[in-house]
């Protein structure tokens, strides 16, 4: 299926910074598609609401220091968190790529809700990526005296803009900058709805830390495999016809059956138990069977914030195996979406998007 953003345009560019560009001076796109970082309270009511993003240069006047070139771009109108569609993920993939030869990095401000879906989707979508894309936002607006938004915006920049020794880029993978940590894109899950340190990749490590320095965990950091496409590679399709399906004690076989039986269903992120762990009951067990049969990809990860799905470690998890349910190991829900619906959107078979399902494309997963 293919989407394309016809909803949402994008202003023109701002310079953030005048600087006496060299050849190695390096250029950074700022993308703003909204979020608190760039609110402003208003007066009357005390609701927070979308500002101009010109005026981030107001609030942070130490963008002019940095020392390289920084253009930005702003979504008009600005996107709550909340009403973040796939629309937009298409849309960004397309603004990265047309602009992926003029910038040596891109750092994207993005409400915290629904961050970890958006940036997990962009590590699909950017295929050979050799540049960093890095997320952020903050939990308090950008002019309230004790945001987190000031040293998220300005270390995501730095980090954005960093290279190693070789010219290369030190972080060529999509990410998320939030509260000193950098985290990959599709480890990382909102773990606090009121603290400053808002996300956490519970089942990989963190890529840097920014503490007096910015210390990079270099071996953790992907970088494409010798021998694989290095080049830059937009996808334009995706299939948002899947679900996630939570199992819980006491759920009825009417409510299985109302969504596995939904027409236009590709595929489930079936949530279970611990290490892979549901029910046992027929009605359950021939439930998915007959979905497989019926071509939808389920997908198994675990309701745990960490560990992952084990599903040949007890009698529930092999029974999901023998019916066609596939291990989602220990992906993240927002990757498992994410990821389906990006190779659902290749046009693959049902067999094929299993089987790709359970292999690593970006470090999304760990199989051992």
């Amino acid at each position: 299926m293919h989407y394309l953003c016809k909803r949402y345009t994008c202003t023109q560019y701002y310079l953030m910074e005048k600087v006496a560009p060299t050849a190695t001076t390096p250029r950074v796109l700022l993308i703003y598609t909204g979020g608190t970082i760039g609110m402003i309270e208003d007066p009357a009511t005390g609701a927070l609401r979308a500002f101009n993003f010109t005026y981030l240069q107001d609030h942070i006047p130490e963008l002019q220091r940095l020392g390289f070139e920084i253009s930005s771009i702003q979504f008009d109108p600005p996107i709550d968190s909340a009403a973040i569609t796939v629309d937009l993920w298409i849309r960004l993939a397309h603004t990265i790529g047309e602009n992926y030869d003029k910038y040596d990095g891109f750092v994207v401000l993005h409400g915290t809700d629904t961050m970890a879906y958006t940036a997990s989707a962009l590590s699909f979508l950017l295929r050979g990526i050799a540049k960093p894309v890095v997320f952020t936002g903050s939990q308090l607006p950008v002019g309230r005296l004790r945001t987190d938004g000031k040293e998220n915006l300005i270390t995501a920049l730095q980090i954005a803009a960093e290279r190693q020794a070789d010219g290369r880029a030190m972080v060529p993978e999509v990410c998320i900058f939030f509260d000193k940590y950098l985290l990959r894109a599709n480890r990382t899950i909102k773990c606090s709805a009121d603290q400053f340190e808002a996300f956490a990749s519970n089942n990989y490590p963190h890529l840097a830390y920014a503490g007096i320095h910015i210390r990079y965990n270099e071996k953790h950091i992907y970088r494409t495999p010798e021998g694989e496409k290095a080049d830059l590679e937009v996808s334009t399709r995706i299939d948002p016809h899947v679900c996630v399906l939570k199992i819980f004690p006491g759920i009825t076989p009417e409510v299985v059956q109302a969504v596995l039986s939904i027409p236009t269903l590709r595929g489930v992120v079936l949530e279970t138990y611990g290490s892979g762990n549901a029910p046992t009951d027929d009605w359950f067990i021939e439930a998915l069977a007959d979905a497989v049969k019926r071509g939808i990809v389920i997908v198994n990860v675990t309701q745990c914030e960490s560990g992952k799905v084990e599903m040949g470690r007890y009698d529930t998890g092999i029974r999901l195996g023998q019916v066609g349910v596939v291990s989602g190991f220990d992906m993240t829900t927002e990757s498992a979406i994410t990821k389906l619906m990006y190779l659902l959107g290749k046009g693959l078979s049902p067999q094929e998007v299993g089987v790709e399902m359970q292999l690593s494309i970006c470090g999304e997963l760990t199989q051992n």
